[in-house]
Parts: C-alpha cells; structure tokens; sequence
C-alpha cells in the first residue's frame, strides 16, 4: 500500500477531492499517525463538512500535507467556542414534558443532557471523541457560563463541564495553568480552558469590593476569561446590540481592575463598540475579543471596528475570527473566513490574531432525538437575543465549509493564504497561549 505521503503526492486536485481523504485511501497502518487521523474514520456528518470546505479551498497534494502536517504538530487553541455536543435523550425529555416540567426544566435538561450526556452513554461518547480527533484541536475557551450575571445561574453550565472533565480526564480533562494544554499536547489529550459569559455579581449594591467578590470564587473554579456584556446593557457598559453604546460605566472600570488583579481576561466579543475601546484602554493587561470579524469588512453589531482591534492589540490581546456567516458576510463560508484573518494579520500584524470559532460539532443522533420532542407553548424572546432586525440568510454550504470539525482546513487554507508556518502557529494557538500565560503572571 501507498504511504500518506506517496499518496497525496500522486493525486491531482480533482482526483484529491474525489476521494475527500476517506478511510480507504489511507493505509491501516497509519492509524496511529496523528495526520492520519485528522482524516481517517471520518462518520458521515464531519466527512460532508470536510468535503464542502475541500471543494471550496480545491487545495493542492503539498498544500494539503503541510497543513494537514502543521495541524498536527501545533498547540491548537480555539480561542471561544464549544466541546462537541451530545443528542438529549428524546423520550426521557417527552416524559417529563407529559409529567408537566416548566419550560426551565425543559431547557435545563436539553443542556445538561448535550453538554454531559456523553460521559455516560458509549453511542454519544464516540460522536465526542470522533469529533475531537477529527478538529485536531488541543484545547477549546469552553463557554462554561450561561448569560447574565447571577451568579447561581453562572454556576450551572460551570458544573456542567467541570463534571464532564473530571470523569473524562483521560481523554479531555479542565486545563488551569497554561502548563496544562501543553501536557495535554504532549500526550495526545485534550482539554478545556473555561470562560464565562458574565461577571458574577451579587446585584445587591453595597459597595464595589462587595459586587466584585464572587469574581474571585470563579477564578478559583476555573474560569479564566469573561464577557463584560452580553448584547444588552449591564452595570458594567453597553453591550453590542444597545444602539445607544453609551461605553463603560465606572463600575466597569473597577470590574477590569479587579480581573487584571486576578488573571481573569476581559473579553469585550459581545460589547458594543464604545464600551470595548474604553475596556481596551482601561485595562493593564491583554484583553480580547475573542469572537468576532473585522468591522471593515462587514460591519456587523458583532464585529470590532479597526480602531478597536488596534485598541485591543495595543493590550497584548487579539481578536478571534469567527465562523458564523452572518457576522462574516461576503461568501460567508471558509473563504470568507480567512478573508478576515488575512485583513486582521495585514492590518494589525500576526501577534493581533486567533480562531474563535463560537460554533460546536453536534451529535448525528441529534435530530433524531429531538423530532421525539413535542411542541411547547410559544415563549417570549429571551432578553439576551433582542437582536436588531436581520433578513441574513445562511446557506448551508457555507455553514458546512466552517464546521468545527474542519479545523483542519482552517490551517490548509492559511497555508494556501501563503503565511508562514511560524504566523499559522500564532493564529491558530499560539496567540492565545501567549495572552493566557501573561494573564498569570
């Protein structure tokens, strides 16, 4: 049989996307290399995904294995987003709703069940692992928080992945110290870094030191980044669907104080425009937008005019790219992607850029499961998700090509960008390990 190597070397483009890298085209006894298994036993959803983004980037052989190659051998860190999710248990979710659970039940278990579900049951723990090895991701910035302030319900989603990590240590375990990716790295793991989307605050007004205290009980329990805001207005500043953005408030300062203090990086991905410039120069330490797209090329809400990036990189920070279409526009697919990390590198320099994909890989089963669901009563929108009006329509390719599975072809399509191997390793892990290390210190 052809080694990986001879393989691709002998295959033109079209003959290259034809085969998509399947199973058979490889021989068995490269299993246990770590290129191989970017491509390898690939189930039918991530190969769909991987053959969308292959005929979009129509990659050469040598384009292919050097990214495929540099994948492989770097930290890959993605900078905000989301371990692979489980199918809830349908029928057991239909039960509780004909015993007469809340819409809050209801809720509550399709999210433990999708973000804890695989740690007990062998069909959806084989999506998860399937999924990992197939991103070639080291470590995610796990969104481990739910939205708002309060700080039991920030605790919930923390619990969540804090329980997954522990029992599944051997294959993804909670990174606390930069030190932790790089062991997992060496030892063919993976793990989680945690993020919150808010600031736990006790909203009982007594003084600053007193609002600000749970925000080291967090850092304790793992988090390690936050989101100043999430789309709307909070005591801390306006967030990016407010039209007024009216920026930080003096308690915001006082909150970025208190992070810097800690080791805890703002994150300024769902502020408004105001608010994330002041937080870039109030802050001492690197801060982030960890995902978001470059406002010159489409001035979406949650992009970050260049001002802003210029700001933030003026930090030690950087932006994260990520891979929704209605925030990235143009061909809204994986093209368009690296179209703002290309702007974001040329603009701001290497150092300014990451990957925060802010999408996650679901279960197969998902649908299936879900269709078992019966039809709730219609509720109001939530107040997170008051959105300016939007008539964006995501085509599914598009989707498709920046599946988070295709973390792989991120780097092949930087690699046909033509940046260097020591740029690509900054954008997609570098940087973040370079700003979480300077948080701790």
């Amino acid at each position: 049989m052809l080694h990986r190597r001879q393989l691709l070397g002998s295959l033109g483009t079209a003959a290259l996307l034809s085969v998509g890298l399947r199973n058979t085209a490889i021989s068995a006894d490269n299993a246990s290399d770590p290129v191989a298994e970017l491509s390898t036993r690939l189930n039918p959803s991530i190969q769909a995904a991987r053959d969308t983004a292959l005929q979009i980037l129509k990659p050469s052989p040598a384009e292919l294995d050097r990214g495929l190659r540099l994948h492989s051998e770097s930290i890959v860190f993605d900078s905000y987003g989301f371990s692979p999710r489980a199918a809830v248990d349908g029928d057991a979710i239909a039960a509780a709703i004909e015993a007469g659970a809340s819409h809050d039940q209801v809720k509550d278990m399709k999210e433990e069940m999708s973000m804890t579900r695989y740690v007990s049951d062998p069909v959806e723990q084989q999506e998860y692992r399937d999924a990992w090895r197939a991103s070639g991701v080291t470590c995610v910035f796990q969104n481990a928080g739910e939205e708002g302030q309060d700080p039991l319900r920030l605790m919930r989603r923390l619990s969540r992945f804090t329980y997954a990590t522990d029992l599944m240590r051997g294959f993804v375990s909670k990174a606390a110290v930069p030190a932790d990716v790089e062991t997992a790295k060496r030892e063919g793991r993976h793990c989680l870094y945690l993020t919150g989307n808010g600031v736990p605050l006790r909203q009982q007004w007594e003084s600053i030191p007193d609002e600000l205290r749970y925000m080291q009980v967090f850092y304790h329990l793992g988090i390690r980044m936050m989101h100043l805001t999430y789309q709307r207005r909070n005591m801390i500043g306006d967030g990016c669907g407010e039209k007024s953005d009216a920026g930080l408030s003096d308690f915001g300062h006082a909150a970025i104080a208190e992070m810097n203090r800690l080791g805890i990086i703002p994150d300024c991905a769902h502020s408004g425009w105001k608010t994330s410039l002041e937080a870039a120069q109030s802050s001492s330490r690197p801060m982030v937008a960890s995902h978001s797209t470059c406002g010159a090329i489409y001035p979406h809400i949650r992009s970050k005019p260049d001002e802003v990036i210029e700001a933030i990189v003026d930090t030690g920070g950087y932006i994260g790219i990520c891979c929704i279409p209605r925030y990235l526009r143009g061909s809204g697919d994986i093209t368009a992607l690296l179209d703002h990390i290309d702007y974001a590198v040329k603009k701001f320099g290497p150092d300014a850029v990451a990957i925060g994909t802010d999408v996650s890989y679901n279960s197969q089963n998902a649908g299936r499961e879900s269709a078992k669901l019966p039809r709730m009563s219609k509720q109001h929108p939530p107040f997170r998700s008051l959105w300016p009006a939007d008539d964006y329509k995501t085509l599914p390719a598009a989707a498709r090509s920046i599946a988070w599975t295709n973390w792989p072809l991120f780097t092949v399509g930087l690699v046909q960008r033509g940046h260097s191997d020591d740029v690509i390793r900054k954008i997609i892990g570098g940087n973040v390990m370079r700003v979480i290390n300077a948080s701790m210190t």
